[in-house]
């Protein structure tokens, strides 16, 4: 094992002697389901848009995007999985961008349907599914995890024929 390697597992002080502390990378395979776990109960990823309310697609779009970079802080970096990891997060901050003003609140959304401000909230939502839907379909074939059928709806088809 090289130095560097070592130093990544360093966590911090805790004895007078040597004082140094270690953890083990966590097996990415744990991490891949607990991240798998936690957007199957993301409704914001695979209910249809309409019943969708855009100030609470936003809050749970932010609590997908805190435990993103959460488990990114816990992975081993630079990686696959660490990778599909910002993807989905960017994704969550192109959303935001789209569907917040300068002073983060949510654009007023028409009641009606058809309306331009509507547009842009499928839009965006469209966008952030097919981000998602890629990411997590990686995520589940490379680890060899299930993923729930709610969620599962936004995992890309093959095309006719294949």
């Amino acid at each position: 094992m090289k130095f560097k390697e070592i130093v990544a597992r360093l966590t911090g002080i805790t004895c007078p002697i040597f004082g140094v502390s270690w953890t083990p990378p966590e097996p990415e395979i744990a991490a891949a389901r607990r991240v798998l776990t936690f957007l199957e109960d993301r409704r914001v990823l695979y209910e249809p848009s309409e019943v969708e309310i855009p100030p609470r697609c936003v809050d749970s779009v932010l609590q997908i995007r805190e435990r993103l970079t959460t488990e990114l802080l816990r992975v081993r970096q630079p990686s696959e999985f660490a990778a599909s990891l910002r993807a989905m997060r960017a994704a969550c901050r192109r959303f935001l961008s789209r569907v917040q003003d300068a002073d983060r609140e949510i654009t007023q959304f028409g009641n009606h349907p058809g309306h331009f401000a509507s547009w842009v909230f499928n839009d965006a939502l469209g966008q952030l599914r097919g981000v998602f839907g890629i990411h997590i379909a990686q995520l589940a074939a490379r680890h060899g995890l299930d993923v729930e059928d709610d969620l599962a709806r936004i995992v890309p088809e093959l095309p006719e024929g294949q």
